[in-house]
């Protein structure tokens, strides 16, 4: 059976990715670790493991030594060195941070004020949005997971942009996201007395989610592409929604628009288009690896207006990282990923 390993184990992510994978018929988590917990047990730490796994979190390199696939859920910075050490070894790395999610190292400077360590390798990884990438990624020991804003715009845009039917100069995206995107560490906006009974904007024009977002998206138009994103926290755990607002060259049909998108996603098992005058909802996409999108006309302004709504912890983050890493080992692409939204 394929050894997995979790390095940042006892952060938000790093423990839905260990949740899911417990319950994956084809692999066995070996190893955890954890720099703030180590020589603890998880249990300890997650009380939902209690029964389920008696791991004790370890070093990095105990890890990479023992487990035949790494995921590494740390913040930007930290995970190239073991990316590099797990390469050497012949292993697969699935990054769920930002370290290459940007091509670019004069980009990945300017939005988070550090330049690669390992540039090396940095050609090898692939972008983790398997509705984009599918078949690289099935080539490929190195992955970067998108991230939970990004990947909500972009299935929700890539249609379009495929097809060149909108202008690339005016696209908003106005996204919405529980607290759990924050990451588990202390900070005062996500301060229960702060987040809740409100709902605000944060980082407007600044998030540095937009180069990933305008990279990825320049890339499916085959053109540069520019957007404005503006997130907001919601005093919700977990999900996101974001309304995407984008003109069409010409004037279109909601009608052939949906047509188009159904058409476009009839084979992927996770991405539902929505019946027409259906709205997207967080609810619906809770807890499942799901990307819902409806679709909407704006007949006054002539836009199109796209939902897109996914679960930040799985589709977002965790459930995206165990599909990248079926289609890596050749695993049916929904294995252990057959999930249900809760009806309440």
């Amino acid at each position: 059976m394929i050894k997995i390993g979790i390095i940042g184990a006892t952060g938000y992510v790093g423990a839905e990715l260990l949740r899911l994978l417990l319950s994956h018929p084809k692999v066995e988590v070996a190893a955890l670790s954890s720099v703030s917990f180590e020589g603890q047990e998880i249990s300890n730490i997650y009380k939902n493991f209690l029964s389920k796994t008696n791991l004790i979190c370890e070093s990095a390199d105990d890890v990479v030594e023992k487990c035949d696939v790494i995921f590494t859920a740390l913040p930007h910075g930290l995970s190239e060195d073991i990316a590099k050490k797990a390469l050497d070894n012949k292993k697969i790395c699935i990054d769920m941070g930002a370290d290459f999610r940007l091509s670019s190292e004069e980009e990945y400077e300017k939005w988070y004020g550090k330049k690669f360590t390992q540039p090396e390798i940095h050609s090898d990884s692939v972008y983790g949005l398997p509705e984009l990438n599918r078949d690289k990624i099935k080539e490929c020991s190195l992955v970067a997971n998108p991230g939970c804003y990004p990947t909500t715009i972009e299935l929700g845009l890539m249609p379009l942009l495929k097809n060149s039917l909108i202008k690339l100069d005016n696209i908003i995206c106005d996204s919405k996201s529980g607290t759990t995107g924050a990451g588990r560490g202390l900070t005062l906006n996500t301060h229960f007395p702060e987040e809740n009974e409100t709902f605000a904007p944060y980082k407007v024009g600044a998030h540095r989610h937009t180069p990933e977002i305008e990279e990825t998206l320049s890339a499916m138009a085959e053109d540069i592409v520019n957007v404005t994103f503006t997130p907001h926290l919601l005093p919700i755990n977990r999900g996101i929604v974001s309304t995407i607002y984008c003109v069409p060259k010409d004037k279109v049909n909601l009608e052939e628009i949906h047509k188009l998108y159904t058409e476009f996603y009839k084979d992927e098992p996770f991405v539902n288009v929505l019946p027409l005058g259906d709205t997207a909802s967080i609810k619906n996409v809770r807890l499942t690896n799901d990307c819902h999108i409806s679709l909407h006309l704006n007949h006054r302004e002539d836009q199109i207006i796209v939902i897109s709504t996914i679960d930040n912890m799985v589709k977002g983050a965790s459930g995206q990282a165990i599909q990248n890493m079926n289609i890596i080992l050749g695993f049916d692409e929904a294995e252990g990923l057959n999930l249900i939204a809760p009806a309440f």
